[in-house]
């Protein structure tokens, strides 16, 4: 198994990454909060995870270990695959499905695109004694951590929406009925926006369309 990946950042498109290791370029599948810490040209340290199928080899990239343990935990829950860990991290930081699961909160893992109720219920059942407690829960662990500048706020949840599988339509779509919510709270907060803050509330007018 590949745990991790130490390289320079060769290229960044909507869904992942290409990180140079040793001369080879890997491509890495990650979360719109992952990708927007990673910068062309500079150096980067991805969590890794390796799904094997019959015919793919897809690497998972993530910002923490922590990340990366919980997309893996994610995927025993019956009809979880790796796409829906990886969209469920996309929405909801390891503590913030912690608390959820905990809590058998359905409404917060129903958020995510592709989770119904039944399947909400199902991954309370069997991940319940599994994931654990969460270490903290301040008011930005719902989402995955990450303020970016308001300039590139809009490109970075359309990057994640298309990422997620949604048409671009679609993604500029729902960025432009949130953005008046968005931009008031930014108002208040010198002019920064949390992408996964912005991601999460397009995705739920996604989930409603």
């Amino acid at each position: 198994m590949i745990s991790h990946l130490t390289g320079c950042v060769a290229a960044v498109a909507p869904d992942g990454a290409v990180i140079e290791v040793g001369g080879v370029g890997l491509l890495v599948q990650c979360t719109p909060a992952t990708l927007a810490r990673l910068r062309v040209g500079e150096p980067a340290r991805v969590a890794t995870s390796l799904v094997v199928r019959e015919d793919s080899l897809t690497l998972y990239g993530f910002a923490t270990e922590d990340e990366r343990n919980t997309f893996e935990l994610l995927q025993t829950a019956s009809g979880v695959g790796p796409r829906l860990a990886q969209a469920m991290l996309a929405v909801l930081s390891p503590d913030a499905l912690r608390a959820a699961v905990a809590a058998e909160d359905l409404a917060v893992l129903t958020s995510v695109p592709g989770i119904g109720r039944k399947g909400a219920q199902r991954i309370v059942l069997e991940l319940a004694s599994r994931l654990g407690s969460p270490a903290s829960l301040g008011d930005g662990a719902a989402v995955n951590a990450g303020v970016n500048g308001s300039a590139t706020w809009r490109d970075q949840v359309r990057a994640g929406l298309v990422g997620l599988g949604w048409q671009g339509r679609e993604a500029d779509q729902a960025i432009a009925l949130v953005e008046p919510e968005l931009s008031t709270h930014a108002g208040e907060d010198r002019g920064e926006v949390d992408v996964a803050l912005a991601l999460r509330a397009a995705l739920r007018v996604l989930g409603r369309s």
